[in-house]
């Protein structure tokens, strides 16, 4: 019930306005997102860099309305692939397929993604094809398997949560395509999704043992240390070397994991959004954990 109400308010833009004003809004919102600009995002992941610690970068803004605001986010992506290029950071970059234009037009996304993937490609990057609701899945997946045919510099994202999520990693894994498996983020029916945490816990450790008897490169994005200890023990039963895969985290979630992996000679890769339209994502970070909501609570009046 209460990730529900917390999905829900993601998408009200009267409650955006009225946190936005609050003085310790976006204070609040800095543990998880790392600013409103390229440059801040660039000092967060120099920071991890300095740690041993890789990062993906996400330029927040979702269901752009026009062509000309999509192409303004590939154009974006391309910047800030050539920024990480010239810092010589170690970041790969995750991108939603609404916002290079999903939902306005199929053929303007492919040529958007394909413009960010080959500048990608040209800076020896990877381009981390976010998955958003169910109702995205099959036009993201055919977008991004068809374009992995010509270019290999672009992963896809599964959701454990997702009935169907064993038979696409099936799919991937038969292109030779990386995966970056989470649980899930969005509400969805229980006619597609599992509806119990349980059953979701469940299926996130069958699809891991799936990617990581693969022995392609795959990253577990996980915040629960069972599921981290898991990994772990399979990875040493298929005796996979501890560069072969990495693990995923979110930006401010779990630094204790995050150094506790790190001292033990994992890969971790952080997840680091940025941008003015951090609103939804914030809100769904607080939907994920009641952990979340009480670290809020306690923070945004402070």
């Amino acid at each position: 019930m209460l990730r529900s109400i917390f999905l829900y308010l993601a998408q009200q833009k009267k409650l955006e306005r009225c946190l936005l004003a609050l003085p310790g809004a976006q204070r609040l919102a800095h543990q998880f997102v790392a600013g409103e600009t390229l440059a801040q995002a660039v000092k967060v992941v120099r920071g991890l860099n300095q740690k041993g610690i890789l990062a993906t970068l996400d330029h927040l803004g979702e269901n752009v309305r026009t062509p000309e605001e999509a192409a303004a986010a590939r154009d974006d992506y391309r910047r800030i692939l050539q920024e990480i290029a010239r810092e010589q950071l170690q970041s790969t970059i995750s991108v939603k397929l609404t916002q290079l234009g999903l939902d306005i037009s199929e053929s303007a996304c492919r040529i958007n993604l394909k413009a960010v993937t080959e500048e990608a490609e040209r800076t020896d990057n990877l381009v981390q094809v976010d998955m958003e609701s169910s109702a995205h899945t099959d036009r993201t997946l055919a977008i991004l398997i068809e374009l992995h045919q010509s270019c290999s510099a672009v992963g896809a994202v599964i959701q454990a949560y997702l009935y169907r999520s064993e038979d696409d990693v099936q799919q991937l894994i038969a292109q030779g395509i990386r995966i970056r498996l989470c649980k899930g983020a969005y509400k969805e029916p229980s006619s597609l999704a599992y509806p119990h945490k349980s059953a979701v816990d469940e299926n996130f450790l069958h699809l891991m043992r799936l990617l990581l008897a693969s022995r392609l490169y795959h990253s577990i994005a996980t915040h629960d240390p069972r599921m981290i200890e898991a990994t772990c023990r399979y990875a040493q039963e298929l005796c996979l070397s501890k560069d072969s895969f990495e693990f995923q985290m979110l930006n401010g979630v779990r630094r204790d994991l995050q150094n506790r992996l790190i001292a033990e000679g994992y890969r971790l890769r952080i997840y680091v959004p940025f941008g003015k339209q951090w609103f939804p994502y914030f809100m769904r970070r607080l939907a994920e954990r009641p952990a979340n909501v009480w670290f809020a609570a306690k923070n945004l009046w402070r």
